[in-house]
This record gives C-alpha cells, structure tokens and sequence, in this order.
C-alpha cells in the first residue's frame, strides 16, 4: 500500500484520495495524456478548472483511462469571475459537458473574487448566489461534494449564511514558506477538508538551502519532501506535473517528517516566486 492508496473522508462521506494531480499549466491537447500516465502509475485523484482551459482533456484522460469512473475521484473549478446564480448553473453544466462526464466529485468557487480584483471588493451575495447554484446541483447528484478555493475565514463564515451545506473541502496554497496555520486550524474546525495546491511553491522552494539540507537527511528530493509536508499537515498534495517521471517521484513519499523537522518547514518564510509573482494566487493580490 502506497499513498496512492490513501484517502480522507469527507464530511459527507465522500472519500478523497490524499495525492492527486494538479494540471493547472497543462495545455487542452497534452491533458489527456497526462491523465492517462497518471492513471497508469497510480493516481485516482485528478484536479482541473475551466480557467485552466483543459476541462475537454482532462475528460478524455478519465474516460480513456482504462479504470471504471467510479474508482477516480475529478475535481473541476467554477471560475473566478461568475458571481451569479444563472451563469454559475450554466457554467456546473457547461463542465460536465467539456469533461464528457455524468457527475463531478467535486467542484469548487475558485476564488471569492474576480481574478483581475483578487483579495479586492466585496463580492458577498454573488459568492452566495455560486453557491446555491452548486449546493443545487449537488442535491441533483452533478456534483458529489461541493466546496470552495482561496476562501478566508470571512469568506467561509459569508457561505455559511443561508447555506444548506458547509462547503467540504477549502483549496489553498499551502506549502513549506507559506503555511496559513490559523485559517487551515479554523477549517478543521469546521469540518472542511484543505486541499494544498502548489506545494513545491511552484518551484520556489527548490533552491532554499536549508529545505535541501533537510531533504537529504531523508534521502528523498526537495519535492517528495515538501509533498510529504503537506500531506502531514492533514491535507490533499495537489503537484502538478505531466511528466510521468515526476508523477512516480512524487509519490514516492512513504516516509515520516519528525515534529521538530515539521515545525522548520512550518517556520519557513518569504519564498520568491520570481516570475510566477504576476499570479494573483502569488503576489496575494
């Protein structure tokens, strides 16, 4: 048994794996393959959203996989900018149809804000509005979990309002230099299921001396580190890679961090994204 294996529960009951793929940066005509390649070593959790542009290949790869639907677990995003009810129910169809899939595992608001206002105005009632547009769908059975990314504690606790679900799962970046203690304790506390996106920092962290230093002590690389890092901060490793050499690598992570260690990474700071600062997600703005 591999981490590959290795699921949480949701608080629905739904069972996540705890590795998946990440495929944000993967063009529409190389997502099929990669899907494919991860299916083959292993993988049974797949993340994509319709900002990414990959929906339709990322389909492809599930239904080519050569592993019956039910056994893989997809995820897909509402994009950032829809903060309407009828353009949110349009956009929940308008992915199944792109996936070419009966149902979704989980679909997600990507962000509280437009992408061009990240982390900027008030967007409170057209976030509630998504999200009646998903909590119906999941009731429709589109959708067999339902939650959100990017969301702080007070746009968490503005869902909450009126909600018949609290969302299960809270996509955030999390990784060694950028560990949000305080909203990833408050989510457990509510039941809602981090998943860490980028926890390579989108390979910022790969040149930190002391993250290396401590990779070697464990005889695994600066990646398997950090992916375990965040897997034993109870939440889901989302890497992206459609490099199926970097997919068996990093699972390859069967190992354990000591708390002391743990805490290290946790203290690590001021991680420099370089040209990837553009991204709102890196630049928190």
């Amino acid at each position: 048994m591999t981490v590959l294996d290795e699921t949480y529960t949701l608080s629905n009951g739904v069972e996540i794996p705890k590795l998946g793929l990440g495929t944000w940066f993967i063009d529409d005509d190389k997502a099929a393959d990669a899907v494919r390649a991860a299916v083959q070593i292993g993988y049974r959790n797949i993340d994509t959203a319709q900002a990414y542009g990959n929906e339709r290949g990322v389909g492809e790869g599930v239904r080519t996989s050569g592993v019956p639907r039910e056994e893989l677990f997809v995820s897909t995003k509402l994009a950032a900018e829809i903060k309407d009810y009828d353009q949110a129910v349009a956009a929940i169809d308008g992915s199944l149809e792109k996936l070419g899939l009966d149902y979704v595992d989980l679909m997600l608001i990507h962000s509280p804000q437009p992408w061009d206002d990240f982390r900027g105005g008030d967007y409170a009632q057209g976030n509630r509005a998504a999200w009646r547009a998903l909590e119906e769908a999941h009731k429709a059975g589109k959708i067999r979990a339902i939650g959100v990314s990017n969301f702080q504690q007070h746009d968490l606790e503005n869902i909450f309002q009126g909600a018949s679900v609290v969302p299960h799962v809270n996509q955030l970046l999390v990784h060694a230099g950028n560990t949000p203690a305080e909203l990833l304790a408050y989510c457990e506390s509510k039941q809602i299921l981090v998943e860490a996106y980028s926890p390579i920092a989108h390979g910022a962290i790969l040149k930190n001396a002391e993250v290396q230093a401590m990779a070697e002590k464990y005889g695994v690389s600066v990646p398997q580190l950090c992916i375990r890092y965040t897997l034993q901060l109870g939440t889901v490793s989302l890497p992206k890679t459609a490099n199926p050499e970097h997919m068996r690598s990093n699972a390859e992570v069967d190992f354990e961090i000591s708390d002391a260690d743990m805490d290290a990474l946790r203290g690590q700071l001021d991680v420099d994204y370089g040209d990837h600062s553009a991204f709102p997600v890196y630049s928190g703005k």
